[in-house]
């Protein structure tokens, strides 16, 4: 034998057993899908599972409180042309929640964070992934139900006023649907500016709280004529008329301004007169449809302007909603929410909407909050 020494063979430790990874559990969450075009009945809560993943400068967001806009009930009947695809799809314009998971390139949010999310839809779900550049974080001491009211109703009036319309002291306004989304926030604003006097359209039972927020001459368009009233206090006309009627409404509207006076339109409600799209309605807008031409502009000396949220740049929004946090934080603003429905109310609260019976913004949340006896 050599002289080398031999060494045993090393025993090897136990390698503990190896598993495979077991499958991250299947999340369900609830959304409202619209279905076809047409009634109540049109809009299903169903419980998806394929949870969304964020890409590149995307999060998702776990949704708290959604907003109801009439363009939701425009979008149920079809009348909407700013739905990404055709039913079925999920509707929703603008909600809130928190942040639980960001996607790869985001560095100014992170798990936890409140935001506010606008879309052109897709909002109506309890998980949604939306760009970052659509969020914005909410104020200190703002609840889940005002950051779903503040975006599309406030961007819509802000940029109205201010932008469109050039509201300054001592001018006077006419807010239709007063007590509505738009309207409530109207009100708040035109109240920022001195000596501002404000004409507001509403059914009688809602004045006495217009006059509380701000309206200095409600009118009830269902049994007066609000152009009458209108010239009974201001024979000479008014500076500015916002108009979401459309048709014959606006031609009120442009005949009952002043020289240098500014109509903006920005929707047209007066084709919903029922839970179904309506042919006579359509056909009456069209036949009382506004028409001007540049010479009849001209010789007037007023403005005709046109918004909708829908087609502007996002830097024109992020501008104007930057302006609105900062007037919520100083307390010059505040939102407010009529009621708060379940998803599984969507029928009930679109009534709410539609039969005028909202005073401020309707609200949907995946659940409602139990009140404790």
């Amino acid at each position: 034998m050599s002289g080398e020494e031999v060494k045993e063979p090393q025993q090897q430790e136990p390698q503990p057993e190896t598993k495979e990874a077991e499958p991250a559990p299947a999340i369900s969450y609830k959304a409202i899908v619209l279905t076809g075009f047409g009634g109540y009945d049109k809009l299903k809560v169903e419980v998806k599972k394929d949870l969304p993943t964020p890409k590149s400068g995307e999060i998702l967001v776990r949704v708290k409180a959604c907003g109801l806009n009439f363009a939701d009930l425009m979008a149920r009947q079809g009348l909407y042309d700013r739905l990404p695809t055709s039913p079925p799809l999920i509707p929703g314009m603008e909600c809130s929640g928190v942040v639980e998971v960001i996607g790869d390139d985001v560095t100014d949010r992170k798990v936890g964070d409140n935001v506010i999310v606008m879309n052109r839809a897709g909002l109506w779900s309890e998980m949604v992934v939306v760009p970052v550049s659509h969020t914005f974080l909410m104020p200190d001491g703002m609840s889940f139900e005002e950051a779903a009211t503040i975006s599309v109703n406030y961007v819509t009036a802000y940029m109205m006023i201010y932008d469109f319309a050039n509201l300054r002291p001592n001018q006077s306004i006419l807010i239709h649907m007063a007590a509505g989304g738009v309207g409530t926030a109207a009100i708040q604003l035109c109240k920022i500016v001195k000596d501002v006097t404000i004409f507001g359209t509403a059914l009688a039972s809602k004045h006495e709280i217009l006059k509380e927020n701000g309206v200095t001459h409600p009118i009830d368009y269902s049994t007066l004529d609000y152009a009458e009233e209108v010239r009974k206090i201001s024979p000479n006309g008014i500076d500015i008329v916002l108009d979401p009627l459309g048709g014959g409404d606006t031609t009120k509207g442009f005949n009952l301004l002043k020289p240098m006076g500014k109509i903006v339109l920005y929707g047209a409600a007066n084709l919903l007169t029922g839970p179904k799209r309506n042919p006579l309605a359509i056909a009456k807008m069209w036949w009382n449809k506004f028409s001007i031409n540049s010479l009849q502009l001209l010789h007037s000396n007023k403005a005709v302007c046109g918004y909708h949220l829908g087609l502007l740049e996002v830097d024109q929004v992020k501008d104007a909603m930057t302006k609105l946090l900062s007037l919520y934080k100083e307390g010059k603003i505040k939102p407010r929410v009529d009621s708060v429905w379940s998803f599984e109310q969507i029928g009930d609260a679109m009534k709410q909407m539609q039969e005028r019976k909202n005073i401020g913004k309707v609200i949907l949340v995946p659940e409602v909050k139990k009140t404790e006896d």
